[in-house]
């Protein structure tokens, strides 16, 4: 049973594992400029806006609601993915970004990271909109009193990370449980971060897609080129090289 579990770990995680070990090993610390920076704002955020002169300031520049105009929540956006939740314990934020961007960052790189956390959060940002147009009464509609709730924070893009970097390393079973723990949570406790944390995986769920497209077409065999009036031989019609 154990050498069963230690066979589908290495599998399921092997590959993560050796990307974040390696690049660790080669840089150490300094291989996680972006995470240890967000990790410090969400910690300065945080304290500022508990602070009176503070709290104004953070909701100014980077807290989104609903019924925000359009384009300050779009200006927002970007500084809201590291303002956690006020009333809840910074401490758990502070190592779901560790862990998460740290892996995101190690494995696809600072840019692609900020990307898919950019991609996730803005999605339940806009979904809020959609939800709350839609009426408490559609399916996946929200209460119009959900426009004056604060978006999740850091939260959507940790799951659209984890969901994107276990996907992208072939942890399929660690992608597919972050998954149904979302799922699970909009059951159990229907709010609108639970919503959003749905619309995040789904718009993460869409760049997989993409990219898997992508690697396919890149991995097809070029054809080979031989000299038949100054072209590529079979190119477009489907029929295999003229042999010279």
């Amino acid at each position: 049973m154990r050498g069963t579990l230690a066979r589908w770990g290495r599998a399921e995680w092997g590959p993560l594992y050796t990307a974040v070990r390696g690049r660790l090993r080669e840089r150490g610390p300094l291989a996680l400029p972006m995470t240890l920076s967000a990790v410090a704002l969400t910690a300065f955020l945080q304290y500022a806006q508990n602070q009176p002169w503070g709290y104004r300031c953070v909701q100014d520049l980077g807290a989104v609601r609903a019924e925000d105009p359009l384009w300050a929540a779009l200006l927002r956006t970007p500084l809201s993915l590291f303002v956690p939740a006020p009333d809840l314990p910074v401490w758990g934020a502070l190592a779901q970004i560790l862990l998460v961007f740290g892996i995101a960052e190690l494995c696809l790189g600072w840019w692609r990271t900020l990307a898919v956390a950019y991609v996730a959060t803005l999605a339940g940002t806009l979904y809020a909109r959609f939800g709350i147009t839609l009426g408490a009464h559609a399916p996946f509609g929200l209460p119009w009193t959900d426009a004056q709730v604060v978006d999740t924070g850091p939260s959507a893009a940790v799951v659209g990370l984890a969901v994107f970097a276990g996907w992208r390393y072939g942890a399929y079973v660690t992608t597919g449980a972050v998954t149904l723990a979302m799922v699970v949570e909009v059951l159990v406790k229907e709010n609108l971060a639970g919503k959003e944390h749905l619309a995040a995986l789904m718009a993460v769920g869409l760049l997989c897609l993409l990219a898997a497209v992508r690697d396919r077409r890149g991995s097809r065999p070029r054809p080979r080129p031989h000299r038949w009036s100054g072209r590529w031989a079979g190119r477009g019609s489907g029929l295999p090289p003229i042999q010279s």
